[in-house]
């Protein structure tokens, strides 16, 4: 035998010392070749729409409905599976509905935990460690309901289980379990390939929900990668993400959900820029702000664009590789074509040097690149990105 392969039949005796392990080992492996092959999610550009993702992400884009047909075919009716598909993707939402128009309550959780369970049980592909993972610890009980095939001997046993579950005031739970663990079930892999940020109104939920995603991976976007680059402190990056939630009239996604404290750049931007209309920084869309909001968000823009122009320059300077050394007061050239820009109000500019911070902007961007860095959601949802994400991957031998 070569020295390699001497190498690795020592390193694989340690793993597996016996030949009962080895066979055991072998034995899983072909097991597992017999497994239907996984089912694989692909979802990109969200853009901080967490109503659409999360709810192709609770049906299995359509997975859920597909398997409710294959299970219950024509024994049920179509409005007890259109209530069966609400049970499986929403279930705390939908059995606290249902509870409030049911005359039997527990005769209803009863039925609605056997049927998910049945459910359950024909999305388990997996093996049951597998399907264990999937189970929060109070309720690993429910892993009885999931396991091997329905048998007339084995099923009084689990109604007894699910009974049991639901005297003891467990059945909304035992359902949030089932649903969640039939979601999972149906999608072997979610592969997101870009885009989580920007335009829409909650990035922050759709972290939080990846974050509760037993298998995802993620490939970076633009925005993303300028999210990651705003966290870490850049102030450019800062300077544009904060520009754009401006834009859209998002600036609540950075004070409510991620506790980066506005108020220094908005009593900045409102004194700046207190006599221009600001005509050109029009927000994208109507968010719902009222007129006085919109106006400061639309000066805070502006204030931010100044700022990230500025800061840019300096990195165009340190950088003439860029090729961004061309610029003109008053025109920008675009492909050899030489276009007017539509605001040429700056007040805080000065064309002596036109590239350097004002005390009041250099204070600005230190406060929002500290607060950035030092926002804890912020550095959980980002940290994710890295152990998660790459720029791209290859899995099946297809790049994404």
């Amino acid at each position: 035998m070569e020295a390699s392969g001497q190498a690795y039949t020592e390193a694989l005796s340690e793993l597996y010392p016996t030949r009962a392990d080895v066979a055991a080992e072998i034995a899983e492996l072909e097991g597992r070749l017999t497994l239907p092959r996984s089912t694989e999610l692909f979802a990109s550009d969200i853009h901080g729409e967490y109503n659409a993702f999360s709810h192709v992400l609770r049906g299995g884009s359509g997975a859920v409905r597909a398997l409710i047909e294959e299970v219950f075919g024509s024994t049920l009716n179509d409005d007890e599976k259109a209530a069966l598909l609400a049970l499986a993707c929403y279930p705390a939402e939908h059995c606290a509905y249902a509870l409030e128009h049911v005359g039997d309550a527990d005769a209803w959780l009863d039925e609605a935990a056997a049927r998910l369970a049945k459910i359950a049980r024909r999305a388990a592909g997996r093996t049951i460690d597998e399907v264990r993972t999937l189970l929060p610890d109070d309720l690993a009980i429910a892993e009885e309901l999931v396991a091997g095939r329905s048998t007339p001997a084995r099923r009084p046993y689990r109604e007894a289980i699910i009974e049991s579950l639901v005297a003891s005031d467990e059945g909304p739970a035992l359902l949030e379990t089932l649903g969640t663990l039939i979601q999972h079930l149906v999608v072997d892999q979610l592969h997101l390939i870009g885009d989580v940020y920007d335009r829409g109104p909650a990035p922050q939920l759709i972290m939080d929900e990846l974050l509760s995603c037993p298998n995802v991976d993620v490939q970076w976007g633009n925005h993303d990668i300028l999210w990651m680059g705003a966290a870490a402190g850049s102030p450019g990056s800062v300077a544009n993400v904060v520009r754009i939630c401006a834009r859209y009239g998002n600036l609540s996604i950075l004070e409510d959900a991620y506790g980066i404290n506005l108020r220094p750049l908005a009593t900045f931007a409102a004194d700046a820029y207190a006599n221009d209309p600001c005509t050109a920084f029009a927000l994208k869309g109507n968010p719902g702000l009222s007129e006085a909001e919109t106006r400061l968000t639309e000066k805070i823009q502006k204030a931010m664009a100044v700022i990230q122009f500025k800061v840019e320059a300096a990195l165009i300077a340190e950088n003439p590789s860029f090729g961004l050394d061309d610029r003109e007061r008053g025109t920008v050239m675009v492909d050899g074509v030489e276009y007017e820009l539509l605001d040429t109000t700056f007040p805080t500019v000065d064309w002596d040097d036109p590239y350097r911070l004002t005390e009041d902007e250099a204070a600005v961007i230190e406060q929002l690149c500290a607060a950035f860095t030092g926002s804890e959601r912020l550095q959980r949802h980002m940290r994710f990105f890295l152990d998660r994400g790459s720029l791209y991957k290859i899995e099946n031998g297809n790049l994404m």
